[in-house]
């Protein structure tokens, strides 16, 4: 079934053995829920570290601002880690900027500070007007040149991912937040106005990056945790939106929020992605126990305490957990920190590759 080798131009570990599919193949089979020879080692977020900086020679503050420098830094933890996915892009602030919110990247700066937007330009749904081509608007087309590069790189061996912003996360960006919730609560036709008017710039967005050869895309609607969000107006105003997303992005999608979400793990469920994502706060456990034994569901070792902070051992034993909680594929709660060492990622790739899959080819 497939072809020989890991599909994994640059291996990056003597102990990755010799496999039957290649590693897109792998990825894209179980977000689908097919069959797999081994389980895949792979995320749908930033994968961006420091040691990929090193190897082109890279500064942090301009990988954002340059297509060919955000490849090469999304590559590079492939190349030198060996896990399964290269994802583009690494700040939160494509959406945002394209809007109209002013990106400061911290271009002076030695340390890894990831950039932040400014300008809370949005208090009703007519204060945003949608660009007239989308896919050509600030950052995007960037993003999307930097996904063809990847595709050109890596060919058919490794998924090239991507990934965008929830509405309700991208309003939380565009407005100040505690007007947001105050105004889900008191004037809800309101937010859902602009949520709406959102869900539209997601979706061009997400065509963008579909256009340009993603093969699977995240939806991350991060600001919607059940720490900031009730479980109640999550499903009466915000998961419409994200199945609106979900039904106009024709590859394979996974869907990820933020914090403590078994409370709405089955309603995450149902917006319709082939695979859920959860962080590091979610009980795993009794996440597969409520969303059942059907649904795709990935996580979530710590992307701080374990993935950077900790050692190979404690890798394996938060691989070795996930496994045993039921989860499709071993995935981090969040972004790879920018410090992550290669050699936790070397020990995720291969203790992942070592358990057993749900779904044996």
């Amino acid at each position: 079934m497939g072809r020989t080798g890991s599909g994994l131009k640059n291996k990056a570990s003597e102990g990755v053995a010799s496999m039957a599919m290649t590693s897109k193949e792998r990825v894209l089979n179980v977000i689908k829920r097919q069959p797999v020879d081994v389980m895949p080692a792979f995320t749908g977020f930033g994968n961006v570290i420091v040691a990929g900086l090193e190897k082109y020679g890279l500064r942090f503050p301009h990988i954002h601002l340059d297509a060919k420098e955000m490849a090469d830094a999304a590559g590079a933890t492939v190349e030198l880690a060996g896990i399964e996915s290269a994802i583009v892009p690494f700040d939160m602030g494509v959406e945002a900027e394209a809007l109209g919110a002013t990106l400061n990247t911290y271009p002076h700066s030695e340390d890894i500070l990831y950039p932040t937007l400014r300008d809370k330009f949005v208090h009703e749904a007519g204060d945003i007007t949608l660009p007239a081509d989308i896919a050509q608007a600030g950052r995007v087309p960037l993003v999307a040149e930097a996904i063809s590069l990847l595709k050109q790189k890596f060919g058919d061996e490794v998924a090239v991912g991507s990934w965008v912003l929830g509405p309700f996360t991208l309003a939380g960006q565009v407005m100040d937040l505690n007007e947001l919730l105050k105004m889900s609560f008191k004037e809800p036709a309101k937010a859902e106005a602009i949520l709406s008017r959102l869900t539209e710039m997601i979706m061009g967005v997400a065509k963008a990056y579909v256009d340009a050869g993603a093969d699977f895309i995240s939806l991350r609607e991060m600001g919607a945790t059940s720490d900031v969000v009730s479980p109640r107006s999550f499903k009466k105003q915000i998961k419409k939106f994200s199945e609106q997303i979900i039904a106009s992005i024709p590859v394979p999608k996974v869907y990820h929020i933020c914090g403590d979400t078994n409370m709405i793990v089955t309603d995450m469920a149902e917006v319709g992605a082939d695979a859920v994502s959860v962080d590091q706060k979610n009980d795993l456990k009794a996440s597969r126990e409520k969303i059942g034994p059907d649904v795709v569901l990935f996580g979530n070792i710590h992307p701080w305490d374990v993935f950077s902070q900790g050692t190979p051992e404690q890798i394996e034993e938060g691989v070795a957990a996930a496994v045993a909680a039921g989860v499709d594929a071993v995935w981090p709660g969040c972004d790879l920190w920018p410090q992550t060492p290669v050699e936790n990622l070397r020990a995720w790739v291969e203790a992942t590759h070592a358990a057993e899959p749900r779904y044996k080819a």
